[in-house]
């Protein structure tokens, strides 16, 4: 605010954001003086108020407010031009009136400031989310302490038990020539043309052009026609899973008709129908098969090799590097199951709703870490969809631990450990690691990527002592087909929604989760 002296009250903008979410970020910046002030004296009273949510009230000293404002006043004294008055020659008394809601205002901005930062610096809080305080609305009174309160959501607080010397399972197999041709004829795929099968028999990898008709028993849910769709182990819809669906129509051939079992998910629009078991009829209009392209040297370019054998080669180490995710993956789970298994774990269902991106988002970056294509990480994505506040909980419960962990062993990053994951997705990937970095920041991934970083050394360190007991597998788990049709009509539900009377808290417009075409 200006007045006609040109004077300006320049309040800390929004506290400086509540003091960088009490100090869950850097205050850098913010106008803060080099010499540190002497503290504030204030009392701070905070209780529990139900799962992951704290109460605090902080009352601030009278004589600290009136010895910041007396300083002000002091200086306007001498500094501030006031109409009928030589400069400093202004009586104390016109200039307290005159500029009372100018300082009052300034002096607000920094007690909240150093109030706050004191408060992150003395007392145990992590917040989840930006505390819900408008400083705008806290007013000095006339008399006596400032008093403000507020609640913030926390990460909860629980006992961590010994993290080293973890006994784990681990499964372990050999990437056979089998499994590089399998994803060989995968990778190409999007380059090929379909081609009829006559013969039927339909197998992994091909392509079904079918009617689909969805019931709850009796019931009529839905109907498609003409689709097209690829025979993978499972097949995600947009609301529902099949997970059997490879093994249900393979084999099959034109005029054939084969029933697969559809588990529903909680995304469904009529509430009845959220997680149950429907079927679906499909009736095989014609079989069809990938014709490959030719592999020709030029063709071989678009992935920065030079011959069939070398495509082979980095297929291999791709396969090998996604082993070793789902190897860790299943780590990941042990770990947590013994180190947090024995705690209550209540996460209210609003803190799982505002935090499901960003378990997406973590989930993301850990495929892409671990060279997973894109297509198979939509697929794994809308599996995660199907019931999105079971699985914000288990990766939340993974983060809380794995944070904890990071924290203990006071284990960060750094902009080299940054580059370095770029470097290494831009190889997987093939793409330049400029525009793999643009893109982590066009889709808000960039802070994503960073946790991911610190989560997998924590997890390192655990997994680097603990005690393994190695069993033989023959394959991983199957890939994730997708497909656009819905097994129920209507409108999704989206259990990620706040509820309108908790409007207030709703979180910025999430992106969807992109899926792909079958």
């Amino acid at each position: 605010m200006t007045d006609d002296t040109g004077l300006e009250a320049k309040e800390p903008e929004n506290a400086a954001t509540v003091a960088e979410e009490l100090q869950g970020g850097s205050t850098e910046g913010t106008g803060k003086e080099e010499e540190p002030p002497k503290k504030l004296h204030q009392t701070v009273e905070m209780r529990d108020i139900g799962p992951c949510k704290k109460y605090i009230k902080v009352t601030i000293d009278r004589a600290d407010i009136d010895l910041l404002m007396d300083k002000k006043f002091s200086e306007l004294v001498v500094e501030a031009p006031v109409a009928g008055f030589r400069l400093g020659k202004a009586p104390r008394k016109i200039i307290e009136r005159r500029f009372h809601k100018d300082v009052s205002s300034q002096v607000r901005g920094e007690v909240l400031l150093q109030s706050l930062e004191q408060l992150a610096e003395e007392n145990d809080v992590a917040p989840l989310t930006a505390p819900n305080i408008d400083p705008s609305k806290i007013e000095i009174p006339k008399e006596g302490p400032l008093v403000y309160e507020f609640e913030v959501e926390v990460r909860p607080e629980f006992d961590l038990p010994n993290y080293k010397g973890l006994k784990l399972r681990r499964a372990v197999r050999t990437i056979t020539d089998e499994d590089v041709a399998e994803e060989e004829r995968r990778t190409l795929a999007p380059y090929g043309s379909l081609v009829p099968k006559p013969q039927g028999n339909a197998q992994i990898g091909d392509y079904l052009v079918t009617d689909m008709t969805t019931r709850a028993g009796e019931r009529f849910l839905s109907s498609h026609k003409e689709i097209t769709v690829r025979v993978e182990q499972r097949l995600a819809l947009k609301d529902g899973v099949a997970e059997r669906f490879g093994e249900q129509v393979k084999g099959a051939g034109a005029g054939d008709s084969r029933t697969v079992d559809i588990l529903l998910s909680d995304r469904v629009g009529e509430e009845s129908l959220r997680a149950k078991a429907v079927q679906a009829l499909f009736e095989i209009k014609e079989i069809k098969s990938m014709r490959l392209p030719e592999l020709t040297h030029e063709f071989l370019h678009q992935f920065g090799v030079h011959s069939p054998e070398q495509l082979r080669e980095r297929i291999r180490v791709l396969l090998e590097r996604r082993h070793e995710y789902q190897q860790r993956k299943a780590s990941r789970e042990q770990v947590l199951e013994q180190l947090a298994g024995a705690t209550n774990w209540e996460l209210p269902r609003d803190l799982l709703q505002r935090q499901a991106q960003r378990s997406l988002n973590r989930r993301i970056m850990e495929m892409r870490s671990a060279g997973m294509p894109e297509d198979q990480i939509r697929g794994q994505l809308r599996l995660l969809q199907q019931d999105t506040l079971r699985s914000t909980a288990s990766s939340l419960k993974e983060h809380f631990v794995l944070q904890k962990i990071a924290e203990i062993e006071k284990l960060d990053i750094n902009e080299d450990d940054i580059d370095d994951e770029i470097e290494l997705i831009a190889v997987q990937n093939n793409e330049s690691p400029r525009r793999v970095r643009a893109r982590l920041e066009k889709e808000d991934l960039m802070e994503a990527l960073a946790t991911e970083i610190v989560e997998r050394k924590a997890l390192d360190l655990i997994l680097e002592s603990a005690e393994y007991e190695d069993m033989a597998v023959a394959k991983g788990e199957g890939t994730v087909g997708t497909m656009e049709e819905q097994a129920v009509t209507g409108a999704m539900h989206d259990p990620t929604q706040v509820p309108e009377e908790k409007a207030e808290d709703k979180p910025e417009e999430k992106k969807e989760a992109p899926e792909t075409q079958s």
